[in-house]
């Protein structure tokens, strides 16, 4: 491989990963095939990486398996890695006590997407999953499409089935705006006045609650601290809608991202859990606790055994579509 699309690594069991390189005015991002994982994001006049990431394919293998990655076709927890679709019961591999977390082992974020088309600023991957893979029914083909403008990055999440499943698409990067160890003292806003409370195992209980008053309340701003605070789903909206501004991170370098999603839900993790072991980031030095904050546009988790959360139901005929948008931006030279 030559030009913009070059080898990468080859995985445990012997699939070529290739990075392909796609460029603006002001960003520069490279995307993974592994994943369809967006491994490196830079804005043009700030000398660090915006996202955490690796130059090791073994570290998305390992430690890294959820950085940067398209999760799914589950995003997030199914409880107990049961579910009846379309009048059958299912079971899914739990990699988690009481959930399959993120698809199971055999995700979309471990599976080796193929390049459907590539130019300078914009890519499209596709993956089949097909019918059984981790417990899951249907025939499913899914796309990522990753489009550079100026100081934005566009991300189309794309799935259409043969029968009844479950589709929650989710892209997982780690956000780190200031190039320090972690992300204390940047500021990160969230347009959502509900919650969703979780228990001991981090399953939603069915409750949907107001922020107000909690840890959760994000409409005006607070300073992240590195404390074990959040690992919630915000609550957007009741379901899918337009494209608009949702969430604004603030590093103290002045860099600022500002997420617009159409989805009606956004997982906020701190990063307490992070580790990458002897895996070095994209800087060379290992990431530890609260090294980026995961910012997840998703539906609303584990849907199907809780009335009235956005349904993860997708039928034959449909297509399950999300768009996010990141907009990166810093101050202007004096």
């Amino acid at each position: 491989m030559t030009g913009r699309v070059r080898q990468f690594g080859v995985t445990d069991d012997g699939k070529p990963v290739a990075v392909i390189d796609l460029k603006s005015s002001q960003l520069h991002a490279r995307v993974l095939t592994y994943g369809a994982t967006l491994q490196d994001l830079r804005l043009a006049g700030v000398p660090w990486p915006l996202t955490l990431g690796s130059d090791l394919l073994a570290a998305y293998q390992g430690p890294m398996r959820y950085a940067g990655a398209i999760v799914g076709p589950v995003a997030n927890r199914i409880g107990g890695g049961v579910a009846v679709i379309g009048g059958r019961p299912c079971t899914f591999d739990l990699n988690e006590p009481r959930a399959t977390l993120h698809g199971g082992v055999g995700g979309t974020s471990a599976q080796v997407w193929r390049i459907e088309q590539v130019n300078d600023s914009a890519a499209t991957l596709a993956l089949d999953l097909p019918h059984g893979l981790g417990g899951f029914p249907g025939h499913r083909q899914i796309r990522a499409h990753y489009a550079l403008d100026g100081k934005a990055l566009t991300l189309t999440l794309e799935a259409t089935t043969d029968a009844p499943t479950l589709m929650n698409l989710a892209p997982h990067s780690y956000w780190a705006l200031d190039g320090r160890p972690t992300t204390e003292g940047q500021i990160l806003t969230v347009a959502a006045d509900r919650y969703t409370p979780t228990d001991d195992d981090k399953l939603p209980t069915g409750a949907v609650d107001s922020v107000a008053g909690t840890v959760f309340d994000l409409r005006q701003g607070r300073r992240l601290e590195p404390v074990a605070h959040h690992d919630i789903n915000l609550c957007l909206a009741d379901a899918a809608g337009p494209l608009r501004p949702v969430a604004r991170l603030q590093g103290l370098s002045g860099v600022t991202l500002t997420l617009a999603t159409t989805a009606p839900g956004l997982q906020v993790y701190d990063g307490a859990g992070l580790d990458t072991g002897h895996f070095p980031g994209l800087t060379g030095q290992a990431h530890r606790a609260f090294a980026g904050i995961a910012l997840e546009p998703q539906l609303w988790p584990d849907a199907v055994h809780h009335l009235g959360f956005p349904s993860h139901l997708l039928e034959k005929g449909e297509t399950f579509r999300q768009v996010t948008r990141y907009i990166l931006d810093r101050p202007e030279p004096a």
